[in-house]
């Protein structure tokens, strides 16, 4: 019963002191509702950074690709006896065929795997776009149209003209906006394309895209998989590449070793065709994280200041309670309390505020080439935001009420 009175006594003193001291409770609080406030804000951005990069690299890439990788030669070593000179020959790509044997095999056997949600083969083609005298080198990728929309959303991208006209065109092209501004092409143009097997075909413009990364739009086109092939002067099962999605994306790299066994081919994930750009992300997020927790770190500090400002004005209450009977571990829990109350005071109004900010933030409209300002409410940034706060909030307490609790009685009292 002592034990259970003692600790309404430490619970009512602690709110005591909440509430009598307003203004300083006031400021401490909202030095956490500004930290964890900035917290969510910066950290939301960054997720919004993560998920509009993403949906960038698939708009143009495969969660895993199967293409047959270049091959190198061995080094020979041949020794006719001891007193011999060695002869060594330098490893060398041997440049061979990018065909894919049996495609139409590979294509249903990638079908059948339970983790694979669509696969379509595709033919990728070196070319230089004509128009007059402009020219433009980039890459040609042969699809079915409507297979390849499924894969890379094309349509959503689409500024003029239609993407189904591909299906009607046998010599048509969907040309990437910052192609079609080099060389003055616009829908209904003829323009000339030269492959890197030195074969040229007209074609009819019957479509300009448009996506958030501006190298596939000065690079990229879609032709159709026909075209293709007569571009490289093969036959109709030439192809050199088998895109895939798979279910969960973060686990395309785990199914690349299982796809490439498989097909005898190597399946390349997009994390690995892409690591450059994935590392430049991984320092930007780090750095945000870094740099938004810092400030919830100097949140802490001044709860810390303010607590240990109301220890130092308090030292005459808490020697009449330990003269009274309290322990340290009790003047602890009054004040750790009471910190951790300003704490959730803080957690409670900065998530609120922080929430106002990311959905004011989304509704920005950054122009045609960005769209909306990238930034997303992701409730794991608020678990986060509201586990550091209160940790925080715990550690700028405790540390000063450990010195509330070491405090002397009759020493103060004598003063």
């Amino acid at each position: 019963m002592k034990k259970q009175y003692n600790h309404n006594i430490d619970t009512n003193i602690s709110i005591t002191y909440v509430v009598a001291n307003k203004k300083i409770t006031f400021v401490a609080a909202l030095g956490v509702t500004i930290g964890i406030s900035i917290f969510i804000f910066m950290n939301s951005l960054g997720s919004g950074f993560v998920k509009k990069s993403n949906k960038t690299i698939f708009n143009n890439t495969p969660h895993i690709r199967v293409y047959k990788d270049d091959e190198i030669s061995k080094s020979i070593i041949m020794e006719k006896d001891s007193n011999s000179l060695v002869l060594i020959s330098n490893p060398t790509v041997i440049p061979k065929s990018e065909r894919i044997l049996n495609p139409d095999k590979i294509v249903n056997l990638l079908r059948i795997q339970p983790e694979v949600t669509f696969v379509t083969p595709e033919i990728a083609v070196k070319v230089f776009y004509n128009s007059g005298m402009a020219q433009v080198s980039g890459d040609a990728s042969g699809v079915e149209i409507a297979d390849a929309n499924k894969m890379f959303n094309i349509k959503p991208s689409m500024i003029q003209g239609k993407m189904e006209d591909l299906e009607t065109h046998s010599n048509g092209i969907l040309l990437g906006v910052g192609i079609a501004s080099k060389i003055n092409a616009k829908t209904g143009d003829n323009i000339s394309i030269t492959s890197s097997k030195n074969i040229t075909k007209v074609m009819k413009v019957v479509g300009i895209f448009k996506t958030n990364s501006s190298i596939v739009d000065k690079t990229k086109s879609y032709i159709g998989i026909n075209a293709a092939q007569q571009l490289l002067g093969e036959n109709a099962n030439y192809v050199t590449n088998i895109d895939v999605n798979v279910q969960d994306f973060n686990k395309a790299a785990n199914y690349s070793t299982k796809f490439s066994a498989l097909t005898g081919y190597k399946a390349e994930d997009w994390k690995a065709a892409n690591s450059d750009q994935l590392n430049g992300f991984k320092m930007r997020g780090i750095i945000i994280f870094a740099m938004s927790l810092s400030i919830l770190l100097v949140a802490g500090f001044g709860t810390y200041n303010i607590l240990n400002m109301t220890i130092t004005h308090r030292i005459n209450d808490i020697a009449i309670l330990k003269a009274m009977g309290f322990q340290g571990w009790d003047v602890i829990k009054i004040f750790v309390l009471q910190g951790t109350l300003i704490g959730l005071m803080g957690i409670a109004m900065g998530l609120l505020i922080g929430s106002v900010m990311v959905y004011f933030a989304s509704k920005i409209y950054m122009g045609p080439d960005q769209g909306y300002f990238p930034i997303v409410l992701d409730y794991t940034v608020f678990i986060n935001a509201s586990l550091f706060g209160l940790i925080i909030s715990f550690f700028a307490s405790y540390l000063p009420a450990r010195k509330a609790a070491n405090v002397d009685p009759v020493s103060i009292l004598r003063k």
